[in-house]
């Protein structure tokens, strides 16, 4: 999938992938897609509760050799 902007978060552990996806996203326009490299184990389940109390859309979440991609479209 395409997106807009990407962040790398990669290195960076709980909160701080949260925290910069928050500020990344605040840059965005409504619809754009963020995509967000990590390598936290943690930010997966974080980037769901993330994206369940801020309204933006989790389109998708993989992983592939202990990192973690993730593509939020922002409400």
């Amino acid at each position: 999938m395409n997106h807009d902007k990407e962040l790398d978060a990669r290195g960076l552990n709980c909160p701080l992938p949260i925290l910069r996806t928050k500020k990344t996203l605040s840059e965005l326009a409504s619809g754009q897609v963020l995509k967000v490299s990590a390598t936290d184990p943690g930010s997966v389940k974080d980037m769901q509760a993330f994206a369940k109390q801020t309204g933006n859309e989790l389109v998708s979440s993989a992983e592939n050799a202990g990192e973690y991609v993730f593509l939020i479209r922002k409400r």
